[in-house]
């Protein structure tokens, strides 16, 4: 249903932004450290008018759901928690906001690991600057969407997935020092482009093991003496710690290295062979991984034309992101597909778009 047809009024203003997927740099957001995502083509729409009852009203178009929020009423669940923390912290800012009306939309899967909540963030503040006419910049959207996040969902996550929202897009990648926030815009691999598949295992970050290994993350540093893990660039330093502290490090110290290493500008071979070593890391150092990303990722690496592949986003299930030779990725990813299927697994493909 429409805005009209819910709201019973046309909308006043539009906006929208991407997902994401990340190439390199996982569970180094948080650590202080450095990634590289890239926008996906899926993106999450709102619409947004004024609300004339004194209540605010979200409805979300892929769930099907309606809620309507009166002052002083709790923080609610679901998709609205994302939305609501929004409002919230524009309000913490100085920011007067009235009632509104707010419809969504949505290409971006929910559960995947690209960034479907944070879309929606970004899209929100979006629509509510344009619909305010409000004095905020792209950087600031982002930092106030980890916000929403972190206080209103219960999910301690990184900078990444909101900076990548709010300012990436499809045709380059956005390397970020989380740190300092200074960003740089870099082109593909030459001869190279991204394939993301989803495996079908969904997972809900807050019931994750996310949590835990931000605190597992947070103790290594302590043991280490740093502010965070991105201060320690030798792996062997964390040789010392105990488990799982030793493995968590050295995943979050050997990853912000191969994100480094990319920035330089690397060959596609290259940039495959760190994507795979991330994979290794992430499933035997971190253990985030699950045994449908494992084979999905296995069946990547071991078709011709793909440089390298590994699990994307938080882990515990969701996508897959590989890097395939420029022009194959339909045909890579619809071969990998039929086998991934035949072994008993249901998936889709994400990017590119098939028809």
């Amino acid at each position: 249903m429409d805005f009209e047809q819910i709201f019973g009024a046309s909308p006043e203003t539009e906006a929208s932004a991407p997902g994401r997927v990340n190439l390199l740099g996982e569970h180094t957001d948080y650590n202080d450290g450095f990634v590289l995502p890239t926008a996906i083509p899926q993106r999450t729409t709102v619409q947004l008018g004024l609300s004339q009852d004194g209540q605010h009203h979200f409805y979300s178009v892929e769930l099907d759901e309606r809620v309507s929020i009166s002052e002083g009423n709790h923080t609610p669940s679901g998709f609205a928690s994302y939305i609501f923390g929004c409002v919230r912290l524009l309000e913490r800012e100085g920011y007067t906001v009235p009632s509104v009306n707010l419809h969504v939309t949505s290409s971006v899967p929910i559960g995947s690991g690209l960034s479907s909540s944070a879309a929606l963030e970004v899209a929100t503040l979006r629509g509510l600057r344009s619909l305010l006419n409000l004095d905020i910049d792209d950087v600031r959207i982002a930092q106030l969407a980890q916000q929403a996040e972190i206080q209103y969902s219960g999910v301690q996550c990184g900078i990444m997935d909101q900076m990548a929202s709010s300012l990436a897009d499809t045709e380059h990648m956005l390397f970020l020092d989380t740190r300092s926030l200074d960003r740089q815009v870099i082109p593909f691999p030459s001869g190279a482009e991204v394939v993301v598949i989803d495996s079908g295992v969904p997972r809900t970050l807050a019931g994750s093991g996310y949590n835990q290994r931000r605190a597992e993350c947070e103790e290594a540093a302590h043991l280490l003496a740093v502010k965070a893990l991105r201060d320690i660039t030798d792996p062997q330093a964390a040789e010392d710690l105990p488990e799982p502290q030793r493995r968590r490090a050295r995943h979050v110290i050997t990853e912000d290295n191969r994100v480094l290493e990319a920035l330089q500008g690397v060959s596609a071979e290259r940039f495959g062979e760190l994507m795979n070593a991330s994979h290794a890391s992430l499933r035997d150092d971190y253990e985030v991984s699950v045994p449908a990303l494992d084979t999905l990722v296995a069946m990547l690496q071991e078709t011709p034309g793909v440089f390298g592949a590994r699990l994307t986003g938080a882990g515990f299930g969701g996508a897959c992101v590989a890097l395939v030779a420029a022009g194959k990725g339909e045909a890579i990813s619809r071969e990998v597909m039929e086998r991934y299927m035949r072994s008993g697994y249901s998936g889709r493909i994400l990017v590119p778009e098939v028809s």
